[in-house]
């Protein structure tokens, strides 16, 4: 019996531990994120700024899983998003994925001031936003 006890409290302090790292990676994103540029792919080359646009844009991720977007201070959309494991179809290699607004993009960079998404299609257009 005291083993199977013990079993049991280990097996639930490893699976606590996984859930931590996610949610720190999750932590990160939580926040609003301002658009600052949006660089095209190769299929489809571009640069795209607030200035060029005419617009201001920003991002909301919610800890409870949706995301809010803004533009010019107005909210356009409202829903969820979902972070998960995947493949990136550019290098074929593993990443953070998330989607939302009915499309799938790869985390490039999260940090405490940054994040960069990269569209996960062959175009591969990145979108850059700062804190």
């Amino acid at each position: 019996m005291m083993k199977k006890l013990l079993l049991f409290f280990t097996a639930i302090c490893l699976f606590s531990s996984f859930y931590s790292k996610d949610s720190a990676n999750a932590g990160l994103l939580v926040n609003t994120w301002i658009w600052e540029k949006s660089i095209g792919g190769t299929n489809n080359p571009y640069l795209a700024t607030p200035k060029t646009s005419g617009f201001n844009k920003k991002v909301v991720f919610t800890s409870d899983g949706r995301v809010i977007t803004y533009k010019n201070d107005v909210e356009i959309r409202n829903s969820p998003y979902e972070i998960a494991k995947g493949t990136g179809i550019a290098d074929n290699a593993e990443h953070d994925l998330i989607t939302f607004e009915g499309k799938t993009y790869v985390i490039e960079k999260l940090d405490n001031q940054n994040l960069t998404i990269l569209s996960n299609n062959t175009d591969a257009s990145r979108t850059i936003f700062k804190r």
